[in-house]
């Protein structure tokens, strides 16, 4: 009898990674990353100024904080004497509050407990009570904000535009990134605003304008906002081509095993299908022309448009562009796919050599072995083809592919058991598909493996047929 499947699951460690470094930017990324939430938005927006204005965490426990049992609170000793506030770096009235309410209710409080160290009464603690939604309500403190309404207004539009604008362009702008780009975009968006309109405006210690008059230091400001925000521009420009062109590439639904079965793949291509490849190609051409980095997930999608269109040559160029650019899995995939068109282009030679690389990058990528040895086999290295195929159907004994190819080398050989043995194998794994069968018809006839290509070519006529 089959063995039967453990009542209880075995336990397996998720908490531990070997690629630890995987999910995390390049150093290329990192720096401007801690350059604009580390340095810009505390230099503009003051300490704290990611925390408040753009971390989603930040406004997450700013709620919560709300609800929260935990606060600053004060004993009868406090005299008032103000050491709290000054010395608080999150711009909290502590004495004020904690007179209102007996705690501190600002959601900016970090509990740090500077407050509490300074204090020489001793009279400010840590302790558990009634949250900040059930503090009195009368006489309330009145809070000074920095904003009018309008501005507020105006701000909210301009930070949601600068946030789509920098997410995710080029492939390399990161959430947190784009949100602290777009926290910066606003203050000065809207501080130009008042460098045009008020009559006194400084920044820290310069005077930007006073008397109606802008000066040198306020010149400098207008300028280097004006090159920010204009960047920011420019990165909506290419980020709207970017995405166009990803909404046309995923409206294309093409099996890769079908269009890579042949070097035109223009049969299988309907009008819609064409549109969206024009339209996406398009979009992507301009997002490269124009922009300032590579977007190398981009140039793998241009590529596949390029492939498609008929142009495989300018195909594996883009590709090669691409590979140079990228590291690990996305560069297998690059080094593999080109492998595949050149393999197509008759380029075996160059097709060898770009399948090594990509297995250089991913020993696991089993379909650029079967690719690898259809090079092999068409140079003549025949034993090595076979030893290539040999061990993807160890790595995977499903590949209906490489099994039909290592039969029809068998019977090459002949070798009459053993390509029975493997044919029956792939015949086991084949889909019963007109489609399927045709793309096996056609790539074992490429090989010279004509009796199994005409077999899978009957068979895709006969089901065609039933269909």
């Amino acid at each position: 009898s089959e063995p039967h499947e453990p009542l209880i699951p075995k336990f397996t460690n998720h908490l531990v990674t070997t690629n630890f470094w995987q999910t995390f930017p390049s150093v290329a990324v990192a720096i401007p990353f801690l350059f604009v939430c580390g340095f810009m938005t505390v230099y503009f927006l003051g300490q704290k100024g990611f925390c408040t204005y753009a971390c989603p965490y930040g406004g997450f426990f700013g709620l919560a904080d709300k609800f929260s049992p935990g606060k600053i609170r004060v004993t009868p000793a406090c005299n008032q004497c103000g050491h709290c506030t000054a010395t608080c770096t999150s711009n909290v009235l502590v004495h004020a509050e904690v007179k209102q309410y007996g705690m501190v209710v600002d959601p900016g409080c970090m509990k740090c407990m500077d407050c509490v160290s300074v204090c020489p009464n001793d009279a400010l603690y840590f302790g558990f009570g009634k949250p900040t939604l059930l503090a009195p309500k009368s006489n309330v403190i009145k809070r000074h904000y920095s904003l009018t309404w309008p501005e507020e207004i105006v701000g909210a539009p301009v930070f949601l535009g600068s946030f789509l604008a920098v997410r995710g362009v080029y492939a390399l702008v990161p959430f947190l990134m784009a949100l602290g780009c777009a926290a910066v975009t606003t203050f000065l968006v809207l501080k130009t605003w008042r460098l045009l309109r008020a009559r006194e405006l400084s920044f820290y210690r310069f005077n930007l304008k006073s008397s109606g008059k802008i000066h040198k230091a306020g010149l400098a400001f207008a300028a280097f906002a004006c090159g920010w925000i204009g960047l920011n521009v420019h990165c909506g420009w290419v980020r709207y081509h970017e995405f166009l062109g990803n909404i046309a590439f995923n409206k294309v639904h093409l099996p890769d095993e079908l269009v890579l079965a042949q070097l035109d793949p223009a049969r299988w291509l309907s009008p819609a299908d064409r549109q969206n490849i024009f339209e996406g190609k398009e979009r992507y051409v301009a997002a490269s022309r124009t922009g300032l980095f590579v977007n190398n997930e981009a140039l793998q999608k241009l590529a596949w448009f390029e492939y498609l269109l008929g142009d495989a040559a300018q195909s594996v160029q883009t590709l090669h562009a691409a590979a140079a650019h990228q590291k690990d899995e996305s560069k297998a995939l690059s080094l593999y796919y080109r492998g595949a068109i050149l393999n197509r282009l008759r380029r075996y030679e160059e097709a060898r050599a770009s399948l090594d690389e990509a297995l250089a990058e991913r020993d696991d990528l089993i379909l650029a072995r079967q690719e690898k040895g259809e090079s092999l086999w068409q140079l003549g290295h025949r034993g090595e083809a076979v030893s290539v195929w040999t061990d993807a159907v160890q790595r995977n004994p499903q590949l209906a592919l490489v099994n039909n190819e290592l039969a029809g080398a068998a019977l090459a050989s002949e070798k009459r058991d053993e390509a029975d043995l493997y044919e029956r194998q792939a015949d086991k794994f084949t889909p019963n598909n007109p489609l399927y069968h045709w793309m096996l018809g056609r790539r074992l006839q490429d090989l010279g493996m004509t009796a199994l290509a005409e077999k899978h070519i009957q068979l895709a006529g006969q089901l065609g047929a039933e269909k």
